[in-house]
């Protein structure tokens, strides 16, 4: 069964704002929750469509992509293959509604939840980011890469315990959780909070003989080759998620993931707009009064164009589907050509007869002014 718009499934516009889709969800994840709805099966696959959508449009980078790509966009953004309650990571923001609910978020997320501890942390690695400069003809057909980076990855003199003798203990204080409660005193009483474990720094163990070539993180500052497929009708600004090649995590964590950011590099004849491309194509005055056939630049070779006789300095034609892809789309944009009329700066003997000749039918023509074709041309995208 096909997914569901995300906005449509909290209900609010695709303008919402933050503060309007946290609203949204947090009333259907109570109205949805298994808890309160024992005798209602589909509950839970409501509840979870709402968590869901809300994981999406509370991330602005999730939400670009989707709001671009549609459900294609978030291909691979979710650690298995779809969305599950591991990649839902706003499970604290909502302790003080599910709190007294418990049942599904403790078995979803640890018994911690909503209470006073918290699951083992998982010391996962660091995201890294890299730019990388592409060609509009890259961006129009989609390009395989091969990108060298500098990570952190598995120390093998210990195999990424941080051990030099491979003895790691179990945190006497926090007993591998990595986190304790810490209870303080105020005007209204007892006060409880969960930190971050003090004897382990929270990597819920502990080290005696430290291994001397990673200073016990278990990891060492290396460099390595990742292959990247950027599809078709990527813009500036956007990013392809490598997950799992990022820094390895401390002690055996999971590696992070690399943010490949695209960059386009100028083009010396096209300038682009979302999927369509914008060029200038100089032609003479014969050109333009008499008409004439030119060929003009495309970024799969050159296509024939009828200049029809009259034609105007600033005059817009339209190619179709002779821009870049939409992305995940057949589709494609178009190329717009504006016509320039080159005035001759240098003529010969022959050249300046024939244009002395024209001139005395031109003192007969009663030119006037008017609105500047860029004015006409910037409209026409307006």
């Amino acid at each position: 069964m096909a997914k569901r718009d995300y906005y449509e499934v909290l209900g609010v516009d695709k303008k919402a704002t933050e503060s309007e889709i946290k609203k949204a969800y947090r009333k259907l994840a109570i109205k949805f929750h298994p808890d309160k709805n024992k005798d209602d099966k589909s509950a839970e696959d409501k509840f979870k469509e709402a968590s869901e959508a809300y994981e999406v449009l509370s991330d602005p980078d999730k939400r670009a992509k989707y709001d671009q790509f549609g459900h294609a966009g978030l291909e691979g953004a979710f650690s298995g293959g779809g969305f599950t309650w591991n990649d839902f990571t706003h499970a604290s923001d909502f302790s003080d509604i599910f709190g007294s609910f418990g049942g599904i978020f403790e078995s979803l997320f640890g018994a911690g939840f909503g209470g006073s501890r918290r699951g083992r942390q998982t010391n996962r690695g660091e995201d890294l980011q890299i730019s990388i400069s592409l060609s509009l003809e890259e961006i129009a057909k989609g390009v395989d890469k091969k990108i060298k980076i500098g990570v952190k990855d598995t120390c093998k003199e210990c195999n990424g315990s941080g051990s030099a003798d491979g003895d790691v203990q179990t945190c006497p204080q926090c007993h591998g959780s990595g986190q304790v409660v810490q209870t303080t005193r105020s005007l209204f009483g007892q006060m409880q909070s969960v930190v971050t474990c003090p004897s382990c720094h929270g990597k819920g163990s502990t080290i005696k003989n430290v291994c001397k070539n990673c200073g016990g993180e278990g990891r060492i500052s290396t460099s390595k080759t990742i292959n990247v497929h950027i599809p078709a009708g990527v813009s500036e600004g956007q990013y392809i998620r490598v997950k799992g090649h990022g820094n390895r995590g401390i002690r055996g964590g999971q590696n992070g993931d690399i943010l490949v950011i695209i960059r386009e590099k100028e083009h010396d004849i096209f300038e682009r707009r979302d999927s369509d491309l914008i060029c200038e194509f100089p032609i003479s005055f014969s050109q333009a009064a008499l008409g004439s056939e030119i060929f003009v630049p495309t970024l799969s070779g050159k296509v024939k164009m009828k200049i029809p006789p009259g034609t105007q300095s600033g005059k817009v034609f339209r190619l179709k589907a002779q821009g870049l892809p939409h992305p995940n789309s057949v589709y494609k944009g178009d190329l717009f050509v504006k016509i320039i009329l080159i005035t001759p700066t240098r003529l010969n003997a022959q050249e300046k007869e024939l244009f002395t000749k024209l001139a005395e039918f031109d003192e007969g023509k009663k030119l006037k002014p008017g609105k500047n074709f860029l004015n006409k041309f910037k409209e026409f995208f307006a």
